[in-house]
C-alpha cells in the first residue's frame, strides 16, 4: 500500500510517500513557478503513479471547504480568493494543477476557519480564518506521535500558527496575521495600516515584511530569509538577535494564550524549520524553557505537514471519517 501526502507551503511543496518506509522530498517555489519542476515528474521517480492508493493534499488557504473531500467534488481549488494578505503566487497551482488531471484518487484537506464546525464558536467569531490547511496535517502528525488528546501546536517557519486541540478535536487556532511572528510574516500593527490606508504598500506587502525580517531589516526573496537572518546571527549583529528573541517572545505568548483558556493540557508541540532549530540558535530549547511550565514540551520533525497529509490518506483510505473534528467525505 501506498500513500503520498502534501504540504503547500511558503517555500516550497512538500511530498511524503508512505509505503513500508517514508520518503520525503521538496520542489522549491521558485522552480515549479518557472516551469522547471513538476510534482508529478518528481513522484514518477519515487514510485509508479498507478501504485498510489490515495493522496492528501493541501492548497492555499484552504477556506471554500469544511470537510476533507475528492478532489473532482471541489470548485476553484477550495479557495475564496487569490489576492490580499497571504495573496496565492503560483507554484503551488501548478502542482494543484498536475495532481487534479492526473487521475491519482487524490483528498484536498480543508483550511480553518469561520465555517469549520469543530472550531469553537468563539474563535469563529472573533476570526474568519484561524490557519492554512496543511496545520490541519501537522497537527494530525503531532496527534498520532504523541497521543495527546489535549495540546498545543505551534508550527514555526514563515510563519507562525497555533493550534489548540481538546478532546482529540481541533478547537481554536491562531493565524499568522493575528498572532505571534514568523520570519516572514506577522500581525499587521497600526504604522502598517496607516501604510496601507495611505496607500504605500499593499495588505500582501505589509503581512510579508511584518515577522523577524522587518526588525532584522531583511528585504530579500522569501526562500533566502531564513538563511540570512541566520547569517546575520551569526555575524553577532545585533538586530538579528533582537529578531530572533522578538519571535520567542511572541509565541511564547500565543502558548500561553491558549493554555490560559483550555480545559487543561497534556503537552505542547513545537514543528516547523524553525521550531525544531537547534543550531545556530537553539529556538527549540529556548522555547520550550518560556513554555515548559505548562505542560511537557516536544518536538516533531519539519516534515510533520506531509508527513500528516500521507498519514491522514493512509487512515481514511483504511475506513476513518473524521480527522481531529473534521468530517470526510467519500
Amino acid at each position: 500500500m501506498v500513500f503520498v501526502g502534501m504540504d503547500h507551503g511558503t517555500t516550497g511543496v512538500s511530498f511524503t510517500i508512505l509505503g513500508d518506509d517514508a520518503e520525503h522530498f521538496k520542489i522549491g517555489r521558485e522552480d515549479l513557478s518557472a516551469g522547471r519542476a513538476s510534482a508529478l515528474d518528481e513522484l514518477k521517480d519515487r514510485v509508479p503513479l498507478n501504485e498510489i492508493d490515495l493522496m492528501a493534499i493541501t492548497y492555499a488557504m484552504g477556506d471554500a471547504i469544511s470537510t476533507i473531500k475528492p478532489i473532482e467534488r471541489v470548485k476553484n481549488r477550495g479557495i475564496i480568493s487569490i489576492g490580499g494578505a497571504g495573496k496565492v503566487t503560483g507554484g503551488g497551482t501548478a502542482v494543484y494543477s498536475e495532481i487534479e488531471s492526473s487521475g491519482i484518487p487524490t483528498l484536498l484537506i480543508p483550511g480553518l476557519h469561520r465555517n469549520t464546525p469543530c472550531l469553537d464558536e468563539r474563535f469563529r467569531a472573533a476570526y474568519s480564518h484561524h490557519a492554512s490547511p496543511e496545520k490541519v496535517s501537522i497537527c494530525y502528525n503531532a496527534y498520532l506521535e504523541t497521543g495527546w488528546e489535549n495540546m498545543i501546536v505551534s508550527d514555526i517557519s514563515s510563519n507562525t500558527v497555533t493550534m489548540l486541540i481538546q478532546d482529540g478535536r481541533i478547537v481554536g487556532a491562531l493565524d499568522a496575521c493575528v498572532g505571534a511572528m514568523g520570519v516572514i510574516h506577522g500581525p499587521l500593527d497600526l504604522e502598517m495600516l496607516r501604510k496601507i490606508d495611505d496607500g504605500e504598500k499593499t495588505a500582501n506587502e505589509c503581512f510579508s515584511h511584518a515577522g523577524a525580517v522587518k526588525i532584522a531589516g531583511i528585504d530579500t526573496k522569501v526562500s533566502r530569509a531564513r538563511e540570512e537572518l541566520l547569517e546575520m546571527y551569526l555575524a553577532g549583529r545585533d538586530e538579528a538577535r533582537l529578531a530572533l528573541d522578538t519571535m520567542l517572545m511572541t509565541i511564547a505568548m500565543e502558548i500561553w494564550g491558549l493554555a490560559g483558556i483550555s480545559s487543561g493540557i497534556d503537552g505542547i508541540v513545537l514543528t516547523g524549520s524553525v521550531g525544531a532549530m537547534r543550531e545556530p540558535y537553539d529556538f527549540y530549547e529556548k522555547l520550550k524553557d518560556m513554555v515548559k511550565e505548562i505542560a511537557d514540551v516536544r518536538c516533531t520533525d519539519p516534515t510533520s505537514g506531509s508527513m500528516g497529509s500521507a498519514q491522514i490518506a493512509r487512515d481514511i483510505y483504511n475506513g476513518k471519517r473524521e480527522i481531529l473534528g473534521i468530517e470526510v467525505e467519500v
